[in-house]
């Protein structure tokens, strides 16, 4: 058989366009609530470090500087009571391009194996990355509660697994997963286990876990500070964990240029390094999501719950086309489809709380709440 050149399917949320333009109709424009990027404004100190670090001639270093490295590695031990070296520690552009590059170079660390597993109803890179890596990508079935649910995963599966992906709190149900039973999964079957972490500051019904709180052996997690503190724009993250694996990507990933700004490393340095930004932008996204939660239910007359973490609402909508084109045009708001995140997410709808007060009280005014 001749194997097919691989065509990019269309990008999930340019699906939105049509809706875009329905809700634009309403006076004062689109209330996009569709992508998670986050609006408020990031601290006057970490604005200060990106225009005043004297970075920006030199090249980066590709695993992050000793300063950003270090205040990664104090912020993990005041948030999760774990102490991870330093040489255990690196940079990455976004979390998003981690997620989309690591299993390419995962395949070639183990070229005898060739699928990626990664939750049903998820943040749709982890199968982009499996695919651009030319991987098998497998889904794992969910849980009751919208987490992943190991016990479905198959041994000829496990046996042929590169890595597997969790996300707790997951993006887009908020449900909060077992990572020590993912970390106890992994090392049972000699998979790599990869914990996206990225919402971890934002967690409503227990505090915020790490899987490096269950060793580190097997297992890396990523953590960003797009939602954490606001800087979505500057691409910083880092991930952290099993020492020859973080050894392994650190040396494959100087050879592509993967490199943080060093101006955006500055930056990330204050952030990491001042928790208050977070208490405060914490009491903002739960005010947010009860409010919006509180107004969606009384239009619909659908009961939209809290989430356990992260920034988004998730529901049953029964169909969730139909709700997002109902929403646009009534509220002139946009949202997410819940098939944009896999095929067991079709009646559902994700909300992300990322506008202003202002305009989700402009929303509850359209909607007559």
């Amino acid at each position: 058989m001749t194997a097919q050149p691989f065509v990019p399917p269309p990008y999930p949320y340019d699906r939105l366009d049509a809706l875009a333009k329905i809700a634009a109709t309403h006076d004062g424009g689109v209330i996009d609530l569709s992508i998670g990027t986050p609006c408020d404004p990031p601290s006057a100190a970490v604005v200060a470090a990106l225009s005043s670090s004297n970075t920006e001639r030199g090249y980066p270093a590709s695993i992050g500087s000793e300063p950003l490295r270090s205040a990664a590695r104090s912020w993990m031990q005041r948030r999760f009571d774990v102490d991870v070296p330093i040489g255990q520690v690196a940079a990455c552009v976004g979390s998003k391009e981690f997620v989309a590059t690591t299993p390419q170079y995962m395949k070639l660390r183990r070229p005898d194996r060739d699928t990626v597993l990664f939750p049903a109803v998820a943040y749709p890179t982890y199968e982009m990355g499996a695919t651009l890596a030319g991987c098998r990508a497998v889904a794992v079935p969910m849980n009751a509660r919208g987490g992943i649910d190991l016990s479905a995963i198959n041994a000829a599966d496990a046996a042929r697994a590169l890595m597997l992906w969790v996300n707790s709190p997951s993006n887009p149900t908020g449900a909060l997963d077992d990572l020590a039973a993912a970390a106890t999964w992994g090392r049972a079957h000699g998979v790599p286990v990869f914990s996206d972490e990225c919402y971890v500051e934002f967690t409503w019904s227990r505090a915020g876990e790490s899987i490096l709180q269950h060793g580190v052996d097997g297992v890396v997690a990523l953590h960003s500070l797009s939602k954490r503190s606001n800087l979505a724009g500057v691409r910083v993250a880092f991930y952290a964990g099993d020492a020859d694996i973080v050894n392994y990507l650190k040396e494959v990933r100087k050879h592509v240029g993967m490199m943080v700004p060093g101006p955006a490393q500055a930056a990330g340095v204050v952030a990491l390094n001042d928790d208050a930004h977070v208490a405060v932008q914490r009491e903002v996204y739960e005010r947010r999501l009860a409010r919006t939660a509180h107004v969606l239910s009384k239009w619909s007359g659908i009961t939209i719950a809290m989430p356990e973490g992260g920034f988004y609402l998730w529901f049953d909508a029964r169909d969730g086309w139909e709700f997002a084109e109902r929403l646009a045009r009534d509220g002139g708001a946009l949202v997410s489809p819940g098939d944009f995140y896999g095929a067991g997410g079709a009646n559902n709808v994700r909300v992300a709380v990322v506008q202003p007060d202002e305009r989700i009280e402009l929303l509850a005014k359209r909607l007559g709440v």
